[in-house]
């Protein structure tokens, strides 16, 4: 069926911008929690004053690496659940219920600010929802993917465009709360009550989505086509009425193609015009098909995220400056998550303007491939403790074009290969596609985020 000439369109880039929003909202948690784990860090790895007046420290609970963990595996997990739940759960039920409860997860965690406990239970009850608050991630994001999918292939883009910016909208928070006046628990307070208003505004423009006539066109396009159709059957009535005996009797003009005589078994005759089968009624292709049509862009995804994850944050945030302990309080701030998330936008905004190389070039994996050389070179960073590698680049300055050159290319190389897997299926199987990406790009999270642990012990 094609398109309607009358198709409505997207007034003043709202669909845009509510999308783009959306996709800031998936990655709030991850990245949140992420910029948070020197005030993590902080209430876990405290000293105390021994009886014969030296300071003990407290064991060591490898947050970042642990944090990493227990956020990807239930992404994973989760993902692949979804690719069942859709069928059973309806797509309102799945998004607005996972904004909700990872806004009551995010208010829970603010409100532990002002709660004493020990260590070892803080590192609990932060691990349980970590787990919790991306297992609801994983499903919103999958969700969305899918949703986005159904829109033109611009509106990807501006998702994933959104979810780069998810990242440096927390480490700018993370900024302003180390900057204020404000006594470390008041700063980490209103740093945890931010992603709450962002998570409420997440899904207010989601309600607001199904209002809009230009995603109503898009996203329950398949009520527009019946309308289509039923408007086209009344007009083969109307034509039959008038070309009926003519069809029959073989005085009129018209070919056999343009109209089909059904005779019923009372006897009865009746002529229609035959319609044009559309997308819709197409059998959709299997899995495995669809995987072997995108099966590249699959390992590139993958790939692209085992080597950010492996490194980032687990080795990148215990990088230690060579300057003032008044800068040591941003440095891994700015550094690092600032510097990532920055870069990290950028190269997926990049792809709107610039898509190289090809989809179907070789040269692609190629250079997805060439990304791990940033693993050693991040490595021989000045990262503090350290047992075993040499420090070669010990200034900020390299540290931190480093990060750059790693973001940069993780955002534009993952933004490339999630767009690019649509493009080599039949439009039908489109959405397939994006729930089978979605997979393979929590799978890369999750190998990254198991081999953080034994890079990390390396250094």
């Amino acid at each position: 069926m094609k398109e309607r000439r009358d198709a409505p369109q997207d007034r003043g880039c709202l669909v845009g911008i509510i999308f783009f929003i959306l996709g800031l909202g998936t990655l709030l948690p991850w990245n949140f929690f992420m910029t948070a784990s020197l005030y993590f860090q902080d209430r876990l790895n405290t000293e105390t004053e021994a009886s014969n007046g030296t300071s003990v420290v407290r064991k060591e609970y490898y947050f970042n690496n642990w944090m990493t963990l227990l956020s990807q595996l239930p992404l994973l997990l989760f993902t692949l659940l979804n690719s069942f739940l859709y069928q059973r759960i309806s797509e309102a039920i799945r998004i607005a219920g996972s904004l909700v409860f990872i806004l009551l997860l995010f208010i829970l965690t603010a409100v532990i600010v002002k709660v004493p406990m020990g260590e070892d239970r803080f590192f609990s009850v932060t691990m349980a929802t970590i787990w919790f608050i991306n297992s609801f991630g994983a499903v919103l994001q999958g969700s969305l993917f899918g949703l986005v999918g159904l829109l033109p292939q611009k509106y990807s883009a501006v998702f994933m465009s959104g979810q780069g910016l998810a990242g440096t909208f927390a480490a700018i928070a993370m900024l302003i709360a180390i900057g204020s006046d404000a006594d470390s628990e008041s700063a980490a307070l209103g740093y945890f009550i931010t992603p709450c208003v962002g998570t409420l505004l997440t899904l207010f423009s989601y309600l607001l989505l199904s209002r809009l006539e230009f995603a109503q066109y898009h996203l329950n396009k398949n009520k527009y086509e019946a309308g289509t159709t039923d408007e086209l059957l009344k007009e083969s009535s109307t034509v039959e009425n008038g070309k009926l005996n003519g069809h029959i009797n073989g005085s009129a003009g018209g070919s056999p193609a343009e109209a089909e005589v059904e005779t019923s078994e009372d006897g009865t005759k009746r002529a229609f015009l035959p319609l044009e089968q559309d997308e819709s009624g197409q059998a959709k292709a299997s899995v495995i098909e669809v995987f072997k049509k995108i099966w590249v862009m699959a390992f590139c995804v993958t790939f692209v995220f085992t080597v950010t994850l492996s490194v980032f944050p687990a080795v990148t945030a215990d990088v230690k400056t060579i300057f003032s302990q008044k800068w040591e309080r941003f440095f891994i701030s700015v550094c690092c998550f600032l510097t990532f998330n920055i870069n990290d936008w950028l190269g997926r905004t990049i792809t709107t303007l610039i898509r190289w190389p090809r989809k179907e070039s070789r040269l692609f994996p190629v250079l997805v491939v060439s990304r791990v050389v940033f693993i050693p070179l991040l490595m021989f960073c000045n990262v503090q403790s350290r047992s075993y590698l040499p420090v070669y680049f010990s200034h900020d300055a390299v540290f931190t074009v480093i990060m750059a050159l790693f973001s940069l290319s993780s955002g534009y190389f993952v933004c490339l290969s999630m767009s690019y897997a649509p493009q080599l299926v039949e439009p039908k199987d489109a959405e397939t596609a994006g729930a089978l990406m979605t997979f393979f790009l929590a799978l890369g999270l999750s190998i990254g985020a198991a081999l953080s642990f034994p890079l990390r012990a390396l250094v």
